[in-house]
C-alpha cells in the first residue's frame, strides 16, 4: 500500500460535476489499496471574485483581512469533496492548512512555509480514511495573537501545500492533477505542434515555471527539488501518464533545449539619475526585498554627470508597490526618478543540455532577428537564456524560437 497525495486546481473542483468527478478518481485509487491525502484548490473563479468583492470596498484591501477572506475558497472545497467522498461510501475528513500543522512566515497574501508536520493526517490514514487539505493557507504564529494568524501562500499555493505535504508524510509520489495532460514544450495554445515532455528535472521545470509556464508555482518546485519529492503533473479528466519531474539524470543533458517559455506579465521600472556611488543600487533592491517585490532582469547604465540608470523588470501586479517602495528610498538619497515603463514580455529557452553544448545563445538571437524582433535586455544562467521583448512580438518570437530549436520533433 502507497501513500500518495493528490492534488487538484480550481478547474478539476470547478463545479459540482467536477468535483463527483474528482471523488471518483480518489475512490478509484483507494480502491486499489492506496491511502490518499487531497489537496484542493479554490473552485476556479472563487479567488479572483472574492478579490473583486473586497476591491468594491476598499482599493488596497488590508492584507491581514484579505487572507481571511481568501481562505474561505479552499475551506468550502475541502468540505464539499469530503461530502462527495462520503456520497461514494469512503470515509473521508477535512482539515485546513493550519490543522494540518502548516505554518508560516508572516507576510500576508504571499508567505512561505517554514514549517509542516502534518497535524493529525497520520492518524487520521491509519483509521481508514481520506484527508482532504485546504491548499493555498497556513498559520503564522509569529504574532501578538496567541493562537497565530490565517495567512495564504500566493498564486498557485496549493501546489506548494501539496509538495510540501507529500516531503513531511514521506509520500511515495505526490500527483499534480491540473486541466493539463503534463508539461509541454511550449504552450500548446500558442505552438499547436508543441510536444508533452515525459521526464523533465527539477531545475528546468523551476526555470519554465519561473519564467510564464502557468503549469506549477515556482515555489512548489523548489520546495520539491530541495526536498527531493518525486512528483507528477497530470490531467484530472484522464488516466494517460503524465509528466515526471525529478533529479537530473545524465541523460537529459542530450536534449540540449527542453522548453519555451512565455512571460507577458511583466513591466520594466526606469530609475534614472541615481548617484553614481557604492551602496545605492544595494538600497534600492533592499527596499523592494523587504516589501517582497519580485525582481528578475537588471541592467544598470551610465548616466551623465555622475548620475546612473537602473533598468529592472517585475510582474504586473507588483508595478505600483515596486513605484512607491522606490519613491520613498530616492526622498533620502538626494536625487533620482522612477517610472513604470509600458508592459514586456520575457522569452526564455530552458534545457540541462545547455550546460554542455555551445551556440544555442547564436540559434536563439538568430530565430527572433529572422522573425524581425528586437531584443532589450538579456539574461542568462547555467540552464537558461531569457530576453525582453515587445508583448505584441511575444507568440511570433514563440513559435520562431520553438522551431529553431525543432522542439516540435521531441
Amino acid at each position: 500500500m502507497a501513500l500518495i497525495v493528490q492534488k487538484y486546481g480550481g478547474t478539476s473542483v470547478g463545479d459540482i460535476d467536477r468535483i463527483r468527478n474528482v471523488a471518483q478518481r480518489i475512490k478509484a485509487r483507494r480502491d486499489a489499496g492506496d491511502s490518499i491525502v487531497v489537496v484542493v484548490s479554490a473552485r476556479s473563479g472563487v479567488t479572483n471574485r472574492l478579490i473583486k468583492d473586497a476591491q468594491q470596498l476598499h482599493q488596497q484591501p488590508d492584507p491581514r483581512e484579505l487572507d481571511m477572506l481568501l481562505a474561505v475558497g479552499e475551506q468550502e472545497t475541502i468540505a464539499l469533496t469530503a461530502i462527495a467522498l462520503h456520497g461514494l461510501g469512503v470515509p473521508a475528513v477535512s482539515r485546513t492548512g493550519p490543522q494540518a500543522g502548516i505554518l508560516t512566515s508572516k507576510v500576508h497574501t504571499r508567505a512561505r512555509i517554514i514549517d509542516i508536520d502534518g497535524g493529525d493526517i497520520p492518524q487520521q490514514l491509519e483509521a481508514g480514511r481520506v484527508v482532504i487539505v485546504a491548499g493555498f493557507q497556513g498559520l503564522n504564529k509569529d504574532s501578538s495573537m496567541d493562537h497565530g494568524e490565517i495567512t495564504t501562500l500566493g498564486r498557485g499555493g496549493s501546489d506548494l501545500t501539496a509538495i510540501a505535504l507529500a516531503a513531511a508524510l514521506k509520500a511515495e509520489r505526490c500527483q499534480i492533477c491540473t486541466d493539463v495532460d503534463g508539461v509541454y514544450t511550449t504552450d500548446p495554445r500558442i505552438v499547436p505542434k508543441a510536444h508533452k515532455i515525459q521526464e523533465i528535472s527539477y531545475d528546468e521545470m523551476l526555470e519554465l515555471a519561473s519564467d510564464g509556464s502557468k503549469v506549477m508555482q515556482a515555489r512548489a518546485v523548489e520546495f520539491a527539488k530541495n526536498h527531493n519529492v518525486l512528483f507528477e503533473v497530470c490531467s484530472s479528466f484522464s488516466t494517460e501518464p503524465g509528466t515526471i519531474v525529478k533529479k537530473e539524470t545524465p541523460e537529459m543533458e542530450r536534449i540540449v533545449v527542453r522548453g519555451v517559455a512565455v512571460d507577458k506579465n511583466q513591466v520594466k521600472v526606469v530609475v534614472s539619475n541615481l548617484p553614481d556611488q557604492a551602496g545605492t543600487a544595494a538600497k534600492i533592491f533592499n527596499a523592494l526585498a523587504e516589501a517582497s517585490v519580485n525582481v528578475d532582469m537588471i541592467v544598470q547604465n551610465m548616466g551623465q554627470e555622475g548620475h546612473a540608470n537602473l533598468t529592472f523588470t517585475v510582474p504586473i501586479n507588483d508595478s505600483n508597490l515596486a513605484k512607491e517602495t522606490i519613491k520613498g528610498q530616492l526622498a533620502s538619497m538626494n536625487g533620482g526618478e522612477v517610472r513604470i515603463a509600458d508592459p514586456v514580455a520575457k522569452l526564455s529557452v530552458v534545457g540541462v543540455g545547455m550546460k554542455s553544448h555551445s551556440g544555442v545563445a547564436a540559434k536563439l538571437f538568430t530565430a527572433l532577428a529572422d522573425a524581425n524582433i528586437n531584443i532589450q535586455l538579456i539574461s542568462t544562467s547555467e540552464i537558461k537564456i531569457s530576453v525582453i521583448i515587445d508583448v505584441e512580438s511575444a507568440d511570433d518570437a514563440c513559435r520562431a524560437v520553438h522551431a529553431a530549436f525543432e522542439l516540435e520533433r521531441g
